[in-house]
Protein backbone atom coordinates (compact mmCIF):
# COMPACT_ATOMS: atom_id res chain seq x y z
CA UNK A 1 0.00 0.00 0.00
CA UNK A 2 3.19 2.11 0.80
CA UNK A 3 4.79 1.44 -1.81
CA UNK A 4 1.73 1.86 -4.57
CA UNK A 5 1.11 5.64 -2.69
CA UNK A 6 4.94 6.35 -3.55
CA UNK A 7 4.45 5.36 -7.27
CA UNK A 8 1.58 7.55 -6.96
CA UNK A 9 3.33 10.79 -5.32
CA UNK A 10 6.31 10.33 -7.76
CA UNK A 11 3.57 10.36 -10.78
CA UNK A 12 2.19 13.82 -9.66
CA UNK A 13 5.10 14.78 -9.33
CA UNK A 14 6.38 14.02 -12.81
CA UNK A 15 3.44 15.58 -14.13
CA UNK A 16 3.55 18.85 -12.04
CA UNK A 17 7.32 18.62 -13.19
CA UNK A 18 6.35 18.22 -17.12
CA UNK A 19 3.81 20.80 -16.89
CA UNK A 20 5.80 23.39 -15.36
CA UNK A 21 8.06 23.20 -18.41
CA UNK A 22 5.52 22.66 -21.07
CA UNK A 23 5.02 26.25 -22.00
CA UNK A 24 8.92 27.09 -21.30
CA UNK A 25 11.11 27.58 -23.55
CA UNK A 26 13.60 25.13 -21.90
CA UNK A 27 11.17 22.30 -23.10
CA UNK A 28 11.03 23.55 -26.57
CA UNK A 29 14.70 23.92 -26.92
CA UNK A 30 14.52 20.22 -25.66
CA UNK A 31 12.21 19.19 -28.07
CA UNK A 32 14.36 20.26 -30.34
CA UNK A 33 17.16 18.43 -30.04
CA UNK A 34 17.38 15.85 -32.92
CA UNK A 35 17.93 12.18 -33.13
CA UNK A 36 21.06 12.18 -34.91
CA UNK A 37 24.24 15.07 -34.49
CA UNK A 38 27.41 14.71 -36.46
CA UNK A 39 30.39 16.03 -36.18
CA UNK A 40 34.07 16.45 -37.79
CA UNK A 41 37.16 14.84 -35.77
CA UNK A 42 38.27 17.35 -33.60
CA UNK A 43 34.98 18.96 -33.89
CA UNK A 44 32.91 20.63 -30.91
CA UNK A 45 29.14 21.19 -30.51
CA UNK A 46 27.12 22.31 -27.57
CA UNK A 47 23.22 21.94 -26.12
CA UNK A 48 21.97 24.78 -24.58
CA UNK A 49 18.98 23.38 -22.72
CA UNK A 50 18.72 25.78 -19.65
CA UNK A 51 16.65 23.24 -17.34
CA UNK A 52 16.16 23.96 -13.52
CA UNK A 53 17.58 19.74 -13.15
CA UNK A 54 20.31 17.67 -12.85
CA UNK A 55 20.79 14.95 -14.91
CA UNK A 56 23.20 12.58 -15.66
CA UNK A 57 24.95 12.02 -19.44
CA UNK A 58 25.83 8.22 -20.16
CA UNK A 59 27.53 7.62 -23.89
CA UNK A 60 28.74 4.16 -24.57
CA UNK A 61 31.56 4.81 -26.81
CA UNK A 62 33.56 7.94 -24.78
CA UNK A 63 37.12 7.36 -26.73
CA UNK A 64 34.54 8.45 -29.32
CA UNK A 65 33.73 12.29 -27.53
CA UNK A 66 34.51 13.92 -24.66
CA UNK A 67 31.86 15.19 -21.96
CA UNK A 68 32.83 18.68 -20.65
CA UNK A 69 36.32 17.98 -21.86
CA UNK A 70 36.18 14.14 -19.94
CA UNK A 71 36.23 10.96 -21.12
CA UNK A 72 33.88 9.23 -18.97
CA UNK A 73 30.98 6.72 -19.53
CA UNK A 74 28.62 8.45 -17.32
CA UNK A 75 28.74 11.91 -15.82
CA UNK A 76 26.09 13.72 -13.56
CA UNK A 77 25.39 17.56 -14.57
CA UNK A 78 23.64 20.36 -14.46
CA UNK A 79 20.60 20.98 -16.80
CA UNK A 80 21.29 24.27 -16.45
CA UNK A 81 24.41 25.27 -17.93
CA UNK A 82 25.61 24.01 -21.40
CA UNK A 83 26.85 20.38 -22.52
CA UNK A 84 30.26 20.58 -24.44
CA UNK A 85 30.11 17.99 -26.74
CA UNK A 86 33.90 17.20 -28.37
CA UNK A 87 34.53 14.80 -30.86
CA UNK A 88 37.71 12.24 -30.33
CA UNK A 89 37.59 10.22 -33.23
CA UNK A 90 35.93 8.65 -36.50
CA UNK A 91 33.26 6.50 -34.77
CA UNK A 92 29.07 6.36 -33.78
CA UNK A 93 28.24 6.50 -30.48
CA UNK A 94 25.26 7.09 -28.31
CA UNK A 95 24.52 9.80 -25.94
CA UNK A 96 21.88 9.45 -23.59
CA UNK A 97 20.35 12.07 -21.30
CA UNK A 98 18.88 10.70 -18.02
CA UNK A 99 16.96 12.86 -15.12
CA UNK A 100 15.68 12.18 -11.40
CA UNK A 101 18.39 9.47 -10.99
CA UNK A 102 18.04 7.27 -14.10
CA UNK A 103 14.85 8.17 -16.26
CA UNK A 104 16.14 8.23 -19.82
CA UNK A 105 14.95 11.07 -21.35
CA UNK A 106 16.55 11.38 -24.87
CA UNK A 107 19.25 9.44 -26.75
CA UNK A 108 20.98 11.05 -29.41
CA UNK A 109 22.78 9.05 -32.52
CA UNK A 110 26.34 10.55 -32.94
CA UNK A 111 28.04 10.53 -36.13
CA UNK A 112 31.40 11.42 -35.82
CA UNK A 113 33.39 11.50 -39.22
CA UNK A 114 37.32 11.98 -40.21
CA UNK A 115 38.09 15.27 -40.65
CA UNK A 116 38.45 16.89 -43.92
CA UNK A 117 39.85 20.32 -45.00
CA UNK A 118 40.07 21.25 -48.45
CA UNK A 119 41.83 24.26 -50.55
CA UNK A 120 38.55 26.79 -51.84
CA UNK A 121 39.69 28.45 -55.38
CA UNK A 122 37.95 31.14 -56.70
CA UNK A 123 40.54 30.74 -60.28
CA UNK A 124 38.60 31.01 -63.66
CA UNK A 125 38.93 28.14 -65.31
CA UNK A 126 38.28 27.37 -69.14
CA UNK A 127 36.07 24.10 -69.31
CA UNK A 128 36.39 21.33 -72.24
CA UNK A 129 34.59 18.19 -72.13
CA UNK A 130 33.92 15.75 -74.63
CA UNK A 131 30.67 13.56 -74.30
CA UNK A 132 29.98 9.99 -74.23
CA UNK A 133 28.39 9.42 -77.25
CA UNK A 134 27.28 11.78 -79.82
CA UNK A 135 24.54 14.30 -78.60
CA UNK A 136 21.48 15.16 -81.56
CA UNK A 137 20.66 18.39 -80.76
CA UNK A 138 18.27 18.91 -83.61
CA UNK A 139 16.66 17.33 -86.97
CA UNK A 140 17.34 18.85 -90.46
CA UNK A 141 15.56 18.01 -93.96
CA UNK A 142 18.07 16.26 -96.57
CA UNK A 143 17.66 17.20 -100.08
CA UNK A 144 17.16 13.84 -102.15
CA UNK A 145 15.65 15.57 -105.50
CA UNK A 146 13.96 18.51 -106.65
CA UNK A 147 10.94 17.83 -105.48
CA UNK A 148 11.41 15.59 -102.40
CA UNK A 149 12.83 16.37 -98.91
CA UNK A 150 13.26 13.73 -95.74
CA UNK A 151 15.05 13.49 -92.80
CA UNK A 152 15.86 10.09 -91.93
CA UNK A 153 17.02 10.65 -88.10
CA UNK A 154 13.44 12.38 -87.79
CA UNK A 155 11.60 9.07 -89.36
CA UNK A 156 13.69 6.54 -87.45
CA UNK A 157 12.31 8.18 -84.46
CA UNK A 158 15.70 9.67 -82.98
CA UNK A 159 14.99 12.70 -80.41
CA UNK A 160 16.81 15.80 -79.47
CA UNK A 161 18.78 15.24 -76.52
CA UNK A 162 19.40 11.57 -77.98
CA UNK A 163 22.99 10.55 -77.07
CA UNK A 164 24.69 7.87 -79.96
CA UNK A 165 26.40 5.67 -78.24
CA UNK A 166 27.38 2.96 -81.03
CA UNK A 167 26.94 2.54 -84.68
CA UNK A 168 26.45 -0.73 -85.99
CA UNK A 169 27.84 -2.17 -82.32
CA UNK A 170 31.05 -0.02 -82.12
CA UNK A 171 30.98 2.50 -79.51
CA UNK A 172 31.20 5.87 -80.90
CA UNK A 173 31.72 9.57 -79.46
CA UNK A 174 33.68 11.29 -82.75
CA UNK A 175 31.20 13.55 -85.30
CA UNK A 176 34.16 13.00 -88.13
CA UNK A 177 34.03 8.93 -87.43
CA UNK A 178 30.44 9.14 -87.60
CA UNK A 179 30.09 11.32 -91.06
CA UNK A 180 32.94 8.24 -92.47
CA UNK A 181 30.56 5.63 -90.91
CA UNK A 182 27.53 7.03 -92.56
CA UNK A 183 29.20 7.48 -95.83
CA UNK A 184 29.40 3.89 -95.94
CA UNK A 185 26.21 2.81 -95.36
CA UNK A 186 24.74 5.46 -97.75
CA UNK A 187 27.24 3.89 -100.01
CA UNK A 188 26.58 0.34 -99.77
CA UNK A 189 22.58 1.08 -99.28
CA UNK A 190 22.41 -0.53 -95.43
CA UNK A 191 20.65 0.95 -92.97
CA UNK A 192 23.16 2.10 -90.02
CA UNK A 193 22.32 -0.12 -86.38
CA UNK A 194 21.84 2.30 -83.97
CA UNK A 195 22.19 2.57 -80.06
CA UNK A 196 21.41 5.33 -78.04
CA UNK A 197 20.49 6.62 -74.20
CA UNK A 198 17.20 8.59 -74.04
CA UNK A 199 17.04 9.39 -70.23
CA UNK A 200 18.28 6.06 -68.50
CA UNK A 201 16.41 3.95 -70.79
CA UNK A 202 18.80 2.53 -74.02
CA UNK A 203 16.97 2.64 -77.21
CA UNK A 204 17.97 0.92 -80.30
CA UNK A 205 17.09 1.57 -83.96
CA UNK A 206 17.78 1.43 -87.88
CA UNK A 207 18.73 4.45 -89.95
CA UNK A 208 19.22 4.85 -93.83
CA UNK A 209 21.29 7.59 -94.68
CA UNK A 210 19.98 9.79 -97.69
CA UNK A 211 21.84 11.48 -100.59
CA UNK A 212 22.05 15.08 -100.41
CA UNK A 213 22.07 16.29 -103.98
CA UNK A 214 23.44 19.79 -103.50
CA UNK A 215 25.56 19.11 -100.78
CA UNK A 216 26.52 15.88 -102.46
CA UNK A 217 27.29 13.82 -99.29
CA UNK A 218 25.31 11.21 -97.27
CA UNK A 219 23.03 12.98 -94.48
CA UNK A 220 21.41 11.66 -91.71
CA UNK A 221 18.90 14.32 -91.11
CA UNK A 222 20.38 15.14 -87.52
CA UNK A 223 22.54 17.72 -86.02
CA UNK A 224 24.78 16.58 -83.53
CA UNK A 225 27.46 17.66 -81.40
CA UNK A 226 30.34 15.70 -79.33
CA UNK A 227 31.86 18.64 -77.43
CA UNK A 228 31.53 21.72 -75.39
CA UNK A 229 33.36 24.53 -74.33
CA UNK A 230 33.27 27.72 -71.99
CA UNK A 231 34.36 29.10 -68.44
CA UNK A 232 33.20 28.91 -65.00
CA UNK A 233 35.14 29.01 -61.58
CA UNK A 234 37.18 26.43 -59.68
CA UNK A 235 35.44 25.92 -55.93
CA UNK A 236 37.77 23.62 -54.07
CA UNK A 237 41.09 21.61 -54.47
CA UNK A 238 41.43 18.27 -51.91
CA UNK A 239 45.25 18.07 -51.61
CA UNK A 240 44.50 14.69 -49.93
CA UNK A 241 42.64 13.38 -52.05
CA UNK A 242 43.71 14.62 -54.81
CA UNK A 243 40.23 15.82 -56.35
CA UNK A 244 38.32 19.58 -57.38
CA UNK A 245 35.20 21.00 -57.01
CA UNK A 246 34.08 23.48 -59.59
CA UNK A 247 30.96 25.22 -60.93
CA UNK A 248 28.45 24.46 -58.42
CA UNK A 249 25.85 23.24 -60.83
CA UNK A 250 25.49 20.29 -64.05
CA UNK A 251 27.11 21.70 -67.37
CA UNK A 252 24.16 21.17 -70.29
CA UNK A 253 23.80 21.24 -73.92
CA UNK A 254 23.39 25.42 -75.00
CA UNK A 255 20.54 23.76 -77.37
CA UNK A 256 18.58 20.81 -76.04
CA UNK A 257 19.34 22.00 -72.16
CA UNK A 258 20.20 18.70 -71.02
CA UNK A 259 22.99 17.23 -68.95
CA UNK A 260 26.24 16.63 -71.17
CA UNK A 261 27.41 12.84 -70.24
CA UNK A 262 31.28 12.81 -69.60
CA UNK A 263 33.28 10.57 -71.73
CA UNK A 264 36.20 13.03 -71.18
CA UNK A 265 37.43 16.21 -70.57
CA UNK A 266 39.96 19.62 -68.91
CA UNK A 267 40.29 22.08 -66.86
CA UNK A 268 42.49 24.65 -68.26
CA UNK A 269 43.55 28.06 -67.30
CA UNK A 270 41.87 30.74 -68.24
CA UNK A 271 42.49 34.40 -68.27
CA UNK A 272 39.38 37.18 -67.74
CA UNK A 273 39.60 39.79 -70.67
CA UNK A 274 36.70 41.96 -70.20
CA UNK A 275 32.96 41.87 -68.06
CA UNK A 276 29.64 42.46 -69.54
CA UNK A 277 27.85 44.14 -66.25
CA UNK A 278 24.90 42.84 -65.42
CA UNK A 279 21.61 44.71 -65.74
CA UNK A 280 17.81 44.15 -64.52
CA UNK A 281 16.55 41.41 -66.76
CA UNK A 282 20.03 41.24 -68.06
CA UNK A 283 22.79 38.60 -66.37
CA UNK A 284 26.47 39.98 -67.84
CA UNK A 285 29.37 37.52 -68.07
CA UNK A 286 32.53 37.38 -67.73
CA UNK A 287 34.87 37.19 -71.36
CA UNK A 288 37.72 35.17 -71.26
CA UNK A 289 39.79 32.92 -73.49
CA UNK A 290 42.13 29.66 -72.58
CA UNK A 291 45.60 30.56 -72.42
CA UNK A 292 48.07 29.62 -75.62
CA UNK A 293 49.33 26.10 -74.36
CA UNK A 294 46.75 25.99 -71.40
CA UNK A 295 48.47 24.24 -68.44
CA UNK A 296 46.05 21.16 -68.15
CA UNK A 297 44.85 21.77 -64.48
CA UNK A 298 42.73 18.76 -64.31
CA UNK A 299 40.53 15.87 -65.94
CA UNK A 300 36.78 16.02 -65.79
CA UNK A 301 35.22 12.50 -64.69
CA UNK A 302 31.45 13.60 -63.85
CA UNK A 303 29.10 16.15 -64.51
CA UNK A 304 26.25 16.34 -61.86
CA UNK A 305 23.69 18.67 -60.49
CA UNK A 306 26.46 20.43 -58.47
CA UNK A 307 29.29 20.66 -60.91
CA UNK A 308 32.37 18.91 -62.40
CA UNK A 309 34.54 16.63 -60.61
CA UNK A 310 37.73 15.54 -61.24
CA UNK A 311 41.62 14.54 -60.76
CA UNK A 312 44.13 17.43 -59.63
CA UNK A 313 47.23 17.00 -59.07
CA UNK A 314 48.59 20.44 -57.54
CA UNK A 315 46.91 24.03 -56.13
CA UNK A 316 46.42 26.14 -59.15
CA UNK A 317 48.45 29.71 -59.25
CA UNK A 318 46.76 32.21 -58.05
CA UNK A 319 45.06 30.94 -54.94
CA UNK A 320 44.32 33.24 -51.74
CA UNK A 321 44.92 29.86 -49.79
CA UNK A 322 48.14 27.93 -49.57
CA UNK A 323 46.76 25.63 -47.14
CA UNK A 324 43.29 24.10 -46.31
CA UNK A 325 40.43 25.21 -44.26
CA UNK A 326 37.63 23.45 -42.97
CA UNK A 327 34.44 23.04 -44.24
CA UNK A 328 31.14 23.37 -42.93
CA UNK A 329 27.92 21.13 -42.71
CA UNK A 330 24.48 22.51 -44.56
CA UNK A 331 23.47 23.35 -40.43
CA UNK A 332 26.21 25.18 -39.81
CA UNK A 333 25.47 28.43 -42.42
CA UNK A 334 24.00 30.51 -41.17
CA UNK A 335 21.94 34.33 -42.24
CA UNK A 336 24.62 37.21 -42.35
CA UNK A 337 28.19 38.43 -43.72
CA UNK A 338 30.77 36.11 -45.77
CA UNK A 339 32.55 36.61 -48.98
CA UNK A 340 33.50 35.23 -52.08
CA UNK A 341 36.42 34.77 -54.07
CA UNK A 342 36.60 35.16 -57.70
CA UNK A 343 38.69 36.64 -60.50
CA UNK A 344 37.11 39.85 -62.23
CA UNK A 345 40.14 41.17 -64.23
CA UNK A 346 43.32 38.66 -65.36
CA UNK A 347 43.99 35.37 -63.58
CA UNK A 348 43.97 37.21 -59.95
CA UNK A 349 41.55 35.93 -57.27
CA UNK A 350 40.18 38.53 -55.41
CA UNK A 351 37.63 38.49 -52.12
CA UNK A 352 33.98 40.03 -52.12
CA UNK A 353 31.72 40.71 -49.54
CA UNK A 354 28.42 39.23 -49.47
CA UNK A 355 25.46 38.50 -47.21
CA UNK A 356 23.80 35.19 -47.02
CA UNK A 357 20.21 36.61 -46.78
CA UNK A 358 18.36 32.86 -46.41
CA UNK A 359 19.67 29.42 -45.70
CA UNK A 360 16.96 26.07 -47.21
CA UNK A 361 17.26 23.34 -44.50
CA UNK A 362 17.98 20.53 -46.31
CA UNK A 363 18.38 16.83 -45.25
CA UNK A 364 19.16 15.41 -48.81
CA UNK A 365 20.95 16.96 -52.00
CA UNK A 366 18.90 19.99 -53.41
CA UNK A 367 20.47 23.14 -55.17
CA UNK A 368 19.63 26.53 -54.29
CA UNK A 369 20.43 25.97 -50.66
CA UNK A 370 21.25 29.75 -50.23
CA UNK A 371 20.65 32.90 -51.19
CA UNK A 372 23.35 35.35 -51.21
CA UNK A 373 23.17 39.09 -51.91
CA UNK A 374 26.11 41.08 -53.25
CA UNK A 375 27.51 43.72 -51.02
CA UNK A 376 31.04 44.70 -52.02
CA UNK A 377 30.80 48.04 -54.00
CA UNK A 378 33.71 47.18 -55.65
CA UNK A 379 31.95 44.01 -57.31
CA UNK A 380 28.81 45.88 -57.82
CA UNK A 381 31.08 48.39 -59.92
CA UNK A 382 33.24 46.30 -61.80
CA UNK A 383 30.57 43.14 -62.61
CA UNK A 384 26.75 44.96 -61.59
CA UNK A 385 26.39 41.70 -59.38
CA UNK A 386 26.84 37.68 -59.88
CA UNK A 387 27.23 37.31 -63.88
CA UNK A 388 27.67 34.16 -65.82
CA UNK A 389 31.15 32.50 -65.62
CA UNK A 390 31.52 33.10 -61.57
CA UNK A 391 29.20 30.09 -61.04
CA UNK A 392 31.38 28.37 -58.48
CA UNK A 393 32.93 30.79 -56.74
CA UNK A 394 33.58 29.50 -53.16
CA UNK A 395 31.42 31.29 -50.54
CA UNK A 396 33.82 31.34 -47.21
CA UNK A 397 31.55 32.22 -43.45
CA UNK A 398 33.78 32.35 -40.50
CA UNK A 399 36.69 30.90 -41.76
CA UNK A 400 34.80 27.82 -43.11
CA UNK A 401 34.27 26.96 -46.70
CA UNK A 402 30.22 26.82 -46.83
CA UNK A 403 28.91 26.83 -50.28
CA UNK A 404 29.45 27.88 -54.23
CA UNK A 405 27.61 30.71 -55.88
CA UNK A 406 25.59 28.96 -58.85
CA UNK A 407 23.21 31.20 -60.45
CA UNK A 408 22.03 34.98 -60.53
CA UNK A 409 18.38 36.32 -60.05
CA UNK A 410 18.11 37.63 -63.38
CA UNK A 411 15.75 40.44 -62.15
CA UNK A 412 17.46 41.71 -59.59
CA UNK A 413 21.03 40.37 -60.69
CA UNK A 414 23.08 41.76 -57.13
CA UNK A 415 21.44 38.42 -55.67
CA UNK A 416 21.74 34.73 -56.29
CA UNK A 417 21.56 30.97 -55.20
CA UNK A 418 24.51 29.48 -53.72
CA UNK A 419 24.56 25.38 -53.40
CA UNK A 420 26.11 24.01 -50.11
CA UNK A 421 29.66 22.55 -50.22
CA UNK A 422 28.32 19.20 -48.46
CA UNK A 423 26.78 18.54 -51.90
CA UNK A 424 29.84 19.27 -53.88
CA UNK A 425 32.11 17.21 -51.56
CA UNK A 426 29.59 14.15 -51.98
CA UNK A 427 29.56 14.30 -55.61
CA UNK A 428 33.25 14.59 -55.32
CA UNK A 429 33.37 11.00 -54.13
CA UNK A 430 35.25 12.47 -50.80
CA UNK A 431 32.51 12.86 -47.79
CA UNK A 432 29.99 10.11 -47.21
CA UNK A 433 26.17 11.26 -47.12
CA UNK A 434 25.29 12.51 -44.42
CA UNK A 435 22.00 13.73 -42.05
CA UNK A 436 21.64 17.34 -40.96
CA UNK A 437 21.06 18.72 -37.35
CA UNK A 438 18.98 21.81 -36.34
CA UNK A 439 19.91 25.24 -35.14
CA UNK A 440 20.04 24.48 -31.41
CA UNK A 441 22.68 22.36 -31.75
CA UNK A 442 25.78 25.15 -31.95
CA UNK A 443 28.79 23.82 -33.63
CA UNK A 444 32.42 25.83 -33.26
Amino acid sequence: MKSNLSLRLLGLLLAFFVCCLGTSESLQSFASIPNELRLFTGQQARINLAMPVQGRIVVNHPEVLHLNGLASKSLNVSLNNPLRITSQQAGKTLLTLKIFGGIPLKTVSVNVIPDLKVIPGGQTIGVKVKSAGILVVGHHLVKTSDTSKISPGEEAGIQLGDLITHLNGVATNDVNKMAQTVEQAGLSKKPLKITLKRGNREVRTKITPAYDVDDKAWRLGLYIRDSAAGVGTLTFYAPNEGVYGALGHVITDMNTQTPIIVGSGQIVQSNVTSISKSQDGEPGEKRAHFLRESKVLGSIERNTHFGIFGKMNENPDHSLYNTPIPVAFSEEVKEGPAEILTVVNGQQVERFKVEIVHVSRQDAPATKGIVLRITDPNLIEKTGGIVQGMSGSPIVQNGKLVGAVTHVFVNDPKSGYGCFIEWMLQDAGIMLKQKSTPDNLKAS
